[in-house]
């Protein structure tokens, strides 16, 4: 199988033998002007480093473009990209900031998130204010830019070493999450996911979620459907390219209440108000196609993607995350 991913006019090609790629490249040659530039280094903005433990998935380029562009090369590094327990409002009493420079700043924020799950709480949060922002939504912002200047060498570790459980290294499992109420503005709750292949993060989120959740166990239970959504989607393309075998998707909540909910159809008393869309979650359940389990609060890796949390919390969860210096 050769892989080609195609963006514009960059492309990347992979596969499992050297010289069948070889041969698409001297195939594609023959038709388009082509210029091999080797091993993977620079994509799209993303750069990659070939580590013996390793692909390398970082961007330390492009935030020091972005560090350089605001202004901020000399700052003082911080050590979480929010501060703690920090709950941004409209702030309609505070200074008004130049709205075009803060939603540039948003937008290369939203950019890094590519590289950088961690932040991504902390941009979901700054970006919610980009109509009107305020001098310290503008601080909130900065604060993120603080603490990527203070770990540039860090990045996404994809591993080349197999794990040593019997477990399959290609095993797919997520972990969803959500902070109740956690928008001091309309009340909604907070959802995040994280999905790892083996022990590589490809996909995670972080948003705030459409409805008004009347407890955590509706919080949870949506934050779940959302998971579940883009299981099934990953699903289907790991099928797609022959690396599934059928198991179904791992979800980890961290609510019992919620998981009750989506196996057991009788609770109508406290599912009655949830709207019908996020019933999904509980007719892929039934179908065996995702797979519901509980999880400690302080094993629950997608909690980073929901709330402001103390330095020593959100680095265990930032190392569980596999990102790290390369």
């Amino acid at each position: 199988m050769i892989i080609i991913c195609l963006y514009v006019d960059d492309l990347l090609i992979t596969g499992s033998n050297k010289s069948e790629i070889a041969a698409v490249k001297k195939s594609l040659s023959s038709e388009f002007e082509l210029s091999d530039l080797g091993k993977l280094a620079y994509f799209l903005g993303i750069e990659f480093v070939q580590h013996k433990d390793g692909i390398f998935m970082h961007q330390k380029k492009y935030i020091l473009e972005v560090l350089d562009r605001f202004n901020l090369l000399e700052c003082n590094p911080a050590d979480t990209p929010v501060e703690a327990n920090l709950k941004l409002g409209a702030c309609e009493t505070k200074a008004k900031v130049a709205g075009t420079m803060f939603r540039q700043l948003v937008g290369c924020l939203r950019f890094l998130c590519h590289s950088r799950p961690e932040i991504s709480f902390g941009v979901g949060l700054v970006s919610r204010h980009m109509s009107s922002p305020r001098n310290s939504h503008l601080i909130a912002a900065k604060r993120i830019l603080r603490y990527l200047k203070g770990i540039l060498d860090h990045g996404v570790l994809f591993p080349y070493k197999k794990s040593e459980t019997k477990q399959n290294v290609l095993q797919l499992k997520a972990y969803t999450d959500s902070d109740w109420c956690g928008d001091q503005v309309d009340r909604r709750s907070t959802m995040s996911y994280v999905f790892f292949l083996g022990e590589a993060p490809i996909s995670w989120s972080s948003k705030k979620q459409d409805v008004v959740a009347l407890s955590t166990c509706k919080a949870e239970y949506i934050a779940a459907c959302n998971g579940a959504c883009q299981g099934v989607w990953i699903q289907a393309l790991m099928k797609e390219l022959s690396l599934s075998n059928g198991e179904a998707v791992e979800l980890k909540v961290d609510n019992q209440s919620a998981i009750n909910l989506a196996k057991n159809p009788v609770f109508h008393g406290r599912s009655k108000h949830i709207e019908i869309k996020f019933h999904y979650l509980r007719d892929q359940v039934a179908k065996g196609r995702i797979k519901l389990q509980h999880c400690e609060t302080d094993l629950q890796i997608a909690d980073v993607l929901t709330k402001s949390l103390k330095f020593a919390r959100f680095r265990i969860l930032r190392d569980k995350m596999n990102v790290k210096a390369w």
